[in-house]
């Protein structure tokens, strides 16, 4: 429950901020969801993330959430990322602006089979979806990518540049930490990060 809490969270912060102010937009939020689904996601922390998005999406309060903005609306997509190879569009753009979409989005996502392999981009994954941003054919004061994942940059594009990018973009990046079992987030060549 404390997951699925966190997953809650996140969505609401992100959807409720005084970035949403009056604007001529199709929807208030662009918002992608990059999910991590490299080799070292195990069955758990792939269903912990599909489950945590689709549960935290449709729950009734981010609902009203997202009914509260200017719009009422916000465009979602969600993204699998991997190897530097590996970005797969899992679900594309949906308009959420009431609980029948929320819900469609998330039996979408939930019923949608893993795609992506290999070792960690992450500079890949946020390239990527910048890219399904530029190209979506809507507009939105807000974007957001909110990546999840349980490892560090590997492989791909530089990690500095791709951020500095999307910053220039005005994206917003949040970043999801999955905790491996024994608890602890890990950085390269495994070393904790909290030491």
């Amino acid at each position: 429950m404390r997951r699925i809490f966190g997953w809650l969270t996140v969505l609401a912060l992100v959807l409720v901020s005084p970035g949403m102010a009056k604007s001529a937009a199709d929807v208030d939020l662009l918002l992608v969801l990059a999910a991590d689904g490299s080799g070292s996601i195990d069955p758990d922390e792939f269903a912990l993330q599909r489950e945590g998005y689709a549960q935290a999406i449709s729950d009734p309060r981010v609902v009203q959430a997202i009914q509260s903005g200017y719009s009422g609306a916000i465009a979602v997509a969600m993204m699998e990322w991997g190897a530097p190879t590996s970005q797969h569009i899992i679900v594309n753009w949906t308009v959420i602006r009431d609980q029948a979409s929320a819900e469609g989005f998330a039996a979408a996502l939930l019923a949608a089979p893993r795609k992506a392999f290999g070792y960690n981009s992450i500079s890949n994954a946020i390239a990527f979806s910048a890219t399904m941003m530029r190209e979506s054919g809507i507009t939105a004061p807000r974007k957001v990518i909110d990546l999840s994942g349980d490892g560090p940059q590997i492989g791909g594009m530089a990690l500095p540049v791709v951020r500095e990018a999307a910053i220039d973009e005005v994206i917003t990046i949040n970043a999801l930490a999955i905790n491996n079992k024994d608890g602890m987030l890990r950085g390269p060549m495994g070393q904790p990060l909290d030491e």
